[in-house]
């Protein structure tokens, strides 16, 4: 038994045609159902291969600038350190304590009250007022204020009062009491663990 086409006794070129179309639907459905989604997957992976290819890159022009960012947090470290010193991120009442002590000795004082007072909170700092009493003289004051001046931390005389002393067996000529206020920079994570 002979397959039967349909185009025994036509033209050849009905045969051509037939075979054409079928060959041309063969092609679209194979096209179709094996290539277009290979085709698909390769577009994708070529998207892919480019956004990694773009942030290899930018890695590397990271990279590239890392001594560059090095050396500017050290240089930001130092900064910070240098405003450490302007306003510590503690009280230190010894050390500035003795430093004060220091400066009455050398000044030829007699250092009659030191009392830290109470912080008084602010944005980001606290301000530390320290009441100050002392007897010397007028020169010696002023040398005590210009080398209070020299500190690396920040400290403000207020509320200055001056008056004569009247003993006369006494190199004291004056008294003078004041507030010298001193600042202490707040650090949020230290106040949170301290409790």
């Amino acid at each position: 038994m002979a397959f039967q086409t349909g185009l025994e006794g036509k033209p050849w070129y009905f045969g051509l045609i037939a075979g054409l179309v079928v060959a041309g639907i063969l092609y679209f459905g194979a096209h179709r159902v094996l290539l277009e989604p290979k085709k698909n997957n390769i577009a994708s992976l070529d998207n892919r291969l480019t956004e990694l290819q773009a942030k290899i890159q930018e890695g590397r022009a990271a990279q590239q600038q890392l001594p560059r960012f090095r050396e500017e947090v050290r240089q930001l470290e130092l900064e910070l350190d240098k405003l450490l010193r302007i306003l510590p991120a503690r009280r230190n009442t010894p050390e500035l304590m003795r430093r004060i002590r220091t400066l009455t000795e050398q000044g030829d004082f007699d250092l009659l009250r030191f009392t830290p007072g109470v912080f008084i909170e602010q944005d980001f700092y606290s301000e530390w007022p320290i009441a100050i009493n002392l007897e010397g003289t007028y020169h010696n004051l002023a040398m005590f204020f210009e080398r209070v001046s020299r500190f690396s931390r920040i400290i403000n005389i207020e509320d200055l009062s001056v008056s004569a002393l009247r003993n006369p067996d006494s190199d004291r000529t004056i008294s003078a009491s004041f507030k010298a206020k001193t600042f202490v920079y707040r650090d949020d994570e230290q106040e949170e663990a301290a409790p």
